[in-house]
């Protein structure tokens, strides 16, 4: 069990860039199965679902949690999938809160599959 499910998305401030090599997988050992790192720019995943009415509703969720986190994904809406592109735009790469709101995804997708 991690801890980024409990923290809050941060406005970035630019300062220190975005993260490297050893913090990117110290973070990313924290998401489930499925998230990767990609280029060391930004975090990507798919979900799949038996149709599209249930992709569309997957995506209202994830722009709620989004807003309330004032931190928002790149999402990719299809038939059955929803592809989810996060990074800090400010700083062209990850972040802390990249990875808080894609744990935050994560744990409403979970939920809504039980």
């Amino acid at each position: 069990m991690n801890d980024l499910n409990k923290k809050k998305c941060l406005p970035c401030t630019g300062v220190g860039g975005p993260l490297k090599k050893e913090a990117l997988d110290t973070f990313c050992s924290q998401l489930a199965e499925g998230w990767e790192v990609k280029d060391q720019h930004h975090l990507e995943k798919t979900f799949l679902f038996k149709n599209f009415e249930m992709s569309l509703a997957f995506t209202n969720v994830i722009g709620k949690i989004a807003e309330q986190e004032k931190h928002h994904p790149d999402i990719y809406l299809s038939y059955g999938k929803v592809k989810v592109f996060i990074w800090t735009h400010k700083i062209d790469g990850l972040s802390e809160s990249d990875f808080i709101l894609a744990d935050k995804i994560e744990t409403e997708f979970i939920s809504h599959q039980g």
